[in-house]
């Protein structure tokens, strides 16, 4: 079955772990000495048989007989791996000497909010950019509907290869071009790479807002103030508003070896449908209707899970506008005996009601930087 086999990779047994440090001696020293690989190299093609195969159905239902959209995540983050391990596939030793791990998703756009439950889906991908340790791999899904194949996403991941034994980076093969669409592809990902570059030294965690966007806070800020007394903490809530304090939903999941990567890791497919699910529940919550995924952005991961951690989630709707809510999910690890929490991974999802939502409106400073934030993921995603 599908699933079971994009995520069917050797758990770390001693024997395993033994058998990848012994592929150490083959590493590259240099991204010169890897052959060169076209896109069509790494194409892969997976099906996921919904339509004839009602066993398999059933662990993607949701109660409403709606597909799971973190079971999909799930497999397209083990896709993603399968595509990066077909691009740097040594023939000699007929498997690919290196590790590779998800470092970011870039972006998923949804193309049809509907996945219907009793369709077969087809996965198809390629890597379409590499630096000299990173792999940008694009993958579409598409459902059998009506006779034909419709898209449903279009999706880009971003993956880093490490060693045999996962404790430094590697280089691999460089990617060569064939024709202008695959040109394009190319240039496309030195653009995404610019793009990650830019944000990432903008970032409010960085940097003050922008004159524009100091503005925006201070007409909130305004907008809330009790025109009845001559005080700056004293603040009222607009009509058809929610404080962000009162719009957060928050989970726990202890980390069992069952979700195991080859590295004794946490999988990352798993990460990501728990951090869906809960900000699903929490745009539910907060629309008052059952919402549609428009996109995903930004899932960056910053540090690897251990098992039997104790993962803390924290969803917050961040920003709002007509229909749209922006929710943004923050994971974290806690160790009980030190006390210490590690942030391991930061999440956003743009939501759309079938109704107009209440104005989220935040009251202090780091509220209104998740506000602008968000706001910033939202502009990205669904303007123009």
């Amino acid at each position: 079955m599908f699933s079971l086999c994009m995520r069917g990779f050797s758990p770390g047994t001693p024997q395993a772990m033994a058998d990848r440090v012994s592929l150490s001696s083959m590493l590259a020293k240099s991204q010169q000495d890897l052959p060169a690989r076209r896109m069509k190299d790494s194409y892969l093609e997976v099906h996921l048989p919904l339509g004839s195969e009602p066993q398999l159905r059933e662990k993607y239902l949701t109660f409403h007989n709606t597909v799971r959209f973190g079971r999909i995540l799930e497999d397209l983050d083990s896709l993603a791996v399968l595509i990066s391990y077909s691009h740097t596939y040594n023939s000699a030793l007929k498997r690919s000497p290196l590790s590779i791990v998800t470092a970011l998703v870039d972006k998923i756009d949804m193309r049809h909010h509907v996945i219907y439950p009793d369709c077969d889906i087809k996965f198809s991908g390629r890597v379409t950019w590499v630096g000299r340790t990173s792999i940008e791999a694009k993958m579409h899904m598409s459902q059998y509907r009506d006779g034909a194949y419709a898209p449903v996403l279009d999706a880009t991941f971003v993956m880093v290869a490490r060693d045999p034994e996962n404790k430094r980076a590697a280089f691999v093969n460089p990617l060569k071009a064939d024709g202008p669409e695959e040109e394009k592809l190319l240039q496309e990902g030195e653009a995404n790479k610019s793009r990650r570059v830019e944000l990432s030294t903008a970032s409010l965690l960085k940097v003050a807002p922008t004159d524009d966007e100091r503005k925006i806070i201070h007409s909130l800020f305004l907008n809330t103030l009790d025109t009845n007394t001559v005080s700056f903490r004293s603040r009222v809530l607009p009509p058809n508003s929610v404080w962000m304090e009162d719009a957060k939903l928050k989970g726990l999941e202890i980390c069992h070896p069952q979700e195991r990567n080859i590295f004794n890791r946490i999988f990352g497919g798993f990460l990501m449908r728990k951090a869906y699910e809960l900000g699903w529940a929490n745009a539910c919550s907060y629309g008052g209707c059952r919402p549609n995924l428009v996109a995903v952005d930004d899932i960056l991961f910053q540090k690897p899970v251990e098992i039997g951690s104790l993962l803390l989630l924290s969803s917050q709707v961040c920003y709002t506008q007509g229909k749209y809510i922006q929710v943004r999910v923050h994971s974290e690890v806690f160790d009980p005996l030190t006390r210490q929490h590690n942030t391991t991974n930061v999440f956003h999802y743009t939501f759309i009601s079938d109704r107009d939502v209440p104005n989220i409106i935040p009251k202090t400073y780091g509220e209104s930087m998740l506000y602008l934030d968000g706001k910033r993921h939202f502009n990205q995603t669904v303007e123009p």
